[in-house]
């Protein structure tokens, strides 16, 4: 655990933060006035309403705040001739702690988690918590720290299957560029073949050969240079042609929901390399899936290719109910791998609901098939 490093990306300051210290103050103020056995009210109340905007870098900055925090209340007695200066209010102070294991590195928890057993340790010392309280305090202090590594490792668990969500979509897209790369050398060892078998009885085969290999091999080279960008796992070469654009008329017969695809083909899509060629099949297939299972009340989906000197461009969309299907939140493994294969294509992939009804994904590819 000392090694640990801290979560990645925590979230910074957001409104909800400044809407939790924004209702803690007036809070504080209201138990100021209210409680009736409040010792010290003044300096109980300051010292509540003072450590409330630590609560701000309670995720960039725990340990600090968990020794301002800590720190403060401990030394506060001595404002009070050995009272306590706590308040209800204070409650929130879990919520530091919990930030301290959810967001703190391993070192960061350990150094923090010591700090707060050296305070309420010098509290019972100091006859300022009686032991029975002490026991009390150490199981709720227990439930914020285990509340908080339990969501720790729940994130670092979904953030080991989006890479392994990710690491298959390159291993797919890295085994098609392997078989594609496959073909393109096939066709130059037949040219070769061929070209040496009749360069006896006509002189200018062997020249014809040698530019159908020198296209051939100009392919395989780009596909090669995109592949090395991916990860792949050892399997067998595959030396039939992966899927085409053409290919996405099949979709409109593969339905058995009753729902209906109309596939609308359109621009110039000759000279596609493989690669995109079936990135654009596999995101439309994925889309197309999507929609057949997710989309309620859905009658048809609309899958759209067109292609203009520079790029392609997908747009697969449904006439679903959009109150009802795809729920808010993080966005489901499949649609990860088509932004992923898109991405290490070059291009971009986007899914959202449409602002009268149903659900539309949009892609851009590069014709190029590969990132600038």
């Amino acid at each position: 655990m000392w090694d640990e490093p801290r979560p990645p990306n925590p979230p910074v300051r957001v409104w909800r933060d400044w809407a939790l210290v924004g209702l803690l103050v007036p809070i504080a103020l209201l138990e100021g006035v209210l409680r009736p056995d409040l010792p010290w009210r003044v300096v109980s109340v300051a010292v509540t309403i003072g450590l409330i905007p630590t609560l701000l870098w309670r995720r960039s900055r725990p340990l600090l705040v968990v020794a301002i925090v800590f720190g403060t209340t401990s030394l506060a007695p001595l404002l009070t001739g050995g009272d306590s200066a706590e308040t209800y209010t204070m409650g929130y102070l879990l919520i530091v702690v919990y930030a301290l294991v959810r967001w703190g590195s391993g070192r960061e928890a350990v150094i923090g988690l010591t700090i707060m057993l050296v305070a309420v340790c010098l509290s019972i010392v100091f006859d300022r918590l009686a032991p029975a309280d002490a026991v009390a305090a150490f199981a709720v202090v227990f439930s914020a720290v285990t509340l908080g590594g339990a969501f720790r490792y729940r994130a670092r668990a979904r953030m080991r299957e989006l890479d392994q969500v990710k690491l298959l979509e390159r291993e797919q897209l890295a085994r098609d560029l392997h078989d594609t790369v496959a073909h393109h050398v096939s066709a130059m060892a037949i040219r070769a073949q061929a070209g040496i078998a009749i360069s006896a009885s006509r002189p200018n085969a062997a020249t014809e050969a040698l530019h159908v290999i020198e296209a051939e091999a100009s392919r395989a080279l780009a596909e090669m240079r995109a592949m090395v960008r991916v990860l792949r796992r050892d399997q067998p070469a595959d030396l039939a042609p992966g899927r085409r654009v053409t290919d996405l008329r099949q979709l409109a017969d593969q339905g058995t929901s009753g729902l209906s695809v109309d596939v609308d083909i359109s621009g110039d899509l000759g000279d596609l390399p493989p690669s995109v060629e079936a990135a654009i099949y596999r995101l439309a297939q994925e889309a197309v899936t999507n929609a057949r299972r997710h989309a309620r009340h859905a009658t048809r989906v609309e899958v759209q290719v067109t292609a203009d000197d520079t790029s392609v461009h997908l747009r697969v969309s449904d006439d679903g109910d959009t109150g009802s299907i795809r729920p808010p939140g993080p966005p489901g493994y499949g649609l990860i791998g088509m932004v992923e294969r898109a991405d290490l294509l070059g291009g971009t992939c986007e899914a959202g609901p449409d602002p009268d009804r149903g659900w539309t994904v949009t892609a851009a590819l590069p014709r190029s098939g590969a990132a600038e």
